[in-house]
């Protein structure tokens, strides 16, 4: 959590000091879990709390599974949200282990990210045996949606090269699951993603 606030500092150092606010929040156990940066051009928000992050990333937490343990019991939550003028960028991202097996866990997700549309199957940039390359919406395995925000983040984000993920949506707004077998059980993260439209995007949609 501290090297996050450090980068969210240095962050700011590179916008316009003239008008620039921060404002961070503690917990209960006086860690920081909001960090506020608003500046002339705009501003971004990191929130770690668990409960206000499973609230928006708009899928349901499998029955049973508990929120991952960090270092130091950090949060296993992420809300990252920065507005510059037309840039949008939002992560919510979430970790969670499970008793269960892979398996019960992907159909439970399978049908839950079934409310985005179509839902594609990857390992790595490649589809899974059997499943879809791409949405009806245009998203496919190999659309980059790793965001690295900081070390931390991308661990909360990112799981490991060989995970198995569930994705659906679009480029522009994703929402994913990934998911691998961890001490006889399934530990996975919950992620939803808006990302700046491109041209590419835009051209697409028209």
């Amino acid at each position: 959590m501290h090297a996050r606030v450090r980068l969210i500092a240095a962050t700011a150092l590179l916008l316009p000091l003239a008008g620039c606010f921060i404002q961070t929040k503690k917990d209960a156990n006086g860690k920081e879990s909001n960090v506020d940066i608003q500046t002339p051009l705009g501003g971004m928000s990191v929130k770690t709390d668990n409960a206000a992050v499973s609230a928006k990333l708009g899928l349901p937490v499998y029955p049973g599974a508990v929120p991952e343990k960090k270092k130091d019991n950090d949060e296993s939550s992420a809300d990252v949200n920065m507005n510059f003028g037309p840039f949008h960028l939002r992560v919510l991202a979430q970790g969670y282990t499970s008793t269960d097996s892979p398996d019960k866990v992907r159909a439970f997700y399978q049908k839950a990210l079934g409310q985005y549309g179509d839902v594609i199957e990857c390992q790595g940039k490649n589809p899974v045996n059997g499943s879809a390359s791409h949405t009806a919406q245009g998203l496919t395995c190999d659309n980059d949606n790793h965001i690295s925000v900081s070390n931390d983040q991308k661990n909360k984000i990112k799981l490991d090269a060989n995970e198995t993920e569930l994705k659906a949506g679009s480029k522009s707004r994703q929402h994913i699951v990934g998911f691998e077998a961890k001490d006889g059980g399934t530990k996975f993260g919950l992620v939803a993603l808006e990302l700046p439209t491109d041209s590419d995007d835009a051209k697409q949609a028209n």
